[in-house]
């Protein structure tokens, strides 16, 4: 069984904050991506490289995943997820998409997607959802 908590965004385990994830906009629809090696949909995210904040992280990770060039990034919350034993953790942003481009060349992303909400054919069906949720509620307090 998989298990998605929240803390705080000033929150830092003792391990180490592993993942960035950015639930993005643009135009009013929520970015979604596909990794070229699956035929799943993803929230744009990936790993904070070493040296990197993990705002850094998700700046990065949108511009590579999805070629956006302008946005607004705002923290949501620090997350983990129990799985198998094994806790990792990651911090969870929002994002306003102003302009897209190309996608990268470097990008392991071979298709973005414009939705009003989460497909159904998730790459994390068991984690995603409660990363999209939470960021639903921090736009619903914060705007």
């Amino acid at each position: 069984m998989t298990k998605v908590n929240f803390y705080d965004t000033d929150f830092v385990p003792e391990g180490k904050l592993t993942y960035s994830v950015i639930a993005a906009k643009f135009k009013g629809e929520w970015i979604l991506v596909r990794h070229r090696d699956r035929t799943t949909w993803e929230i744009p995210g990936g790993h904070i490289e070493k040296g990197e904040t993990p705002f850094e992280a998700a700046g990065r990770e949108l511009a590579e995943e999805t070629g956006s060039t302008e946005f607004d990034l705002r923290c949501v919350a620090t997350y983990s997820v129990e799985k198998d034993g094994r806790t990792g953790f990651g911090r969870l942003f929002v994002a306003e998409v102003d302009s897209i481009g190309k996608i990268p060349d470097v990008s392991e992303i071979a298709e973005v997607q414009f939705s009003d909400h989460l497909p159904e054919n998730l790459t994390y069906p068991d984690i995603q959802p409660y990363l999209f949720a939470k960021a639903l509620e921090f736009i619903s307090k914060n705007n």
